[in-house]
């Protein structure tokens, strides 16, 4: 299972990138692992405002339907279209090409909640 030293974790499974005020989103290897094979990606819409915690995405897998949910709050401003026809993205590459939404924080300090690698590496080994 790899946990990328450079990203944010939440304790919901979802990884962040931070390029200043704005975040990439995506779900971890650990959660892809737990899904099994994805088939189908809600894309969160463009414009949308979330909070910290609200359910944003839906991913369906073979397994199950589970909710992603946003780890920082603010606008949606990105979401990765290729995903529409090309879900498995999220167990081929994760943390690369299986990135599913950009959020415009509006407020940076939610980052400070997030777990950094040790921390996501310690909850995930529970």
């Amino acid at each position: 299972m790899t946990v990328p030293a450079h990203l944010l974790y939440s304790r919901d499974h979802e990884w962040v990138a931070l390029e200043g005020t704005r975040a990439r989103i995506g779900i971890t290897d650990y959660a892809q692992e737990a899904l099994g094979d994805v088939v189908y990606v809600q894309a969160p819409v463009v414009g949308t405002t979330v909070a910290a915690g609200d359910s944003f995405s839906e991913v369906e897998s073979t397994k199950s339907v589970s909710d992603i949910y946003a780890p920082v709050s603010g606008t949606i401003v990105a979401v990765n279209e290729a995903l529409g026809t090309g879900p498995d993205a999220l167990n081929t590459d994760p943390y690369g090409k299986g990135w599913i939404c950009e959020i415009e924080m509006s407020n940076p300090s939610d980052v400070e909640g997030l777990l950094d690698a040790v921390g996501y590496q310690a909850l995930i080994d529970g």
